[in-house]
């Protein structure tokens, strides 16, 4: 009779199913798209199979879209804020030349200096300089547009590809 050791639940939760291929993969934070086709069918058969793996190639590659994704926002904040504070500079300038709507107490008070706005300017286009620096940073630190030019690759048809490299040629 043979002897099965049955896994529960928990313990497939917390163990992988082959730890060499597992620490393999861990060590390349479970990216699999640049390896050969004969490795890459053996780990994805191994992610297929082990539910550990799986989710933690999961965890990692939503890190990945939701760095992307902080940094895209922090772009487009410090560029609105770069836009309205520069907006803002023109549209001071343009009520101190010509009417006044406001008595002058009133105007002086709603008014901003300009030193404040100048500075304030600057430091949103070293947030937007900054932001896009990062989502470089994070664009080449994590595999997800390797895995978007694969995928595409593959579902070019051969004889499109063929012929885009001759065209390239």
């Amino acid at each position: 009779m043979a002897n099965y050791s049955h896994r529960s639940g928990a313990s497939d939760k917390t163990s992988c199913t082959d730890p060499v291929v597992g620490a393999i993969l861990s060590g390349w934070r479970y990216d699999i798209t640049g390896n050969s086709p004969d490795l890459r069918l053996d780990y994805e058969a191994h992610l297929s199979e082990c539910g550990h793996c799986r989710r933690r190639q999961r965890i990692h590659r939503t890190v990945d879209v939701l760095l992307l994704a902080a940094t895209s926002l922090s772009f487009a904040a410090f560029l609105l804020a770069a836009l309205v504070m520069h907006r803002l500079e023109a549209v001071s300038h343009i009520t101190n030349v010509h009417v006044h709507l406001h008595p002058d107490n009133v105007a002086a008070l709603a008014r901003i200096p300009d030193s404040i706005t100048i500075g304030l300017e600057t430091v949103a286009v070293a947030g937007v300089i900054v932001s896009m620096l990062l989502w470089v940073l994070v664009a080449m630190a994590t595999p997800i547009f390797g895995m978007i030019t694969a995928t595409v690759r593959e579902r070019i048809a051969p004889e499109l590809r063929d012929r885009l490299r001759k065209q390239v040629a």
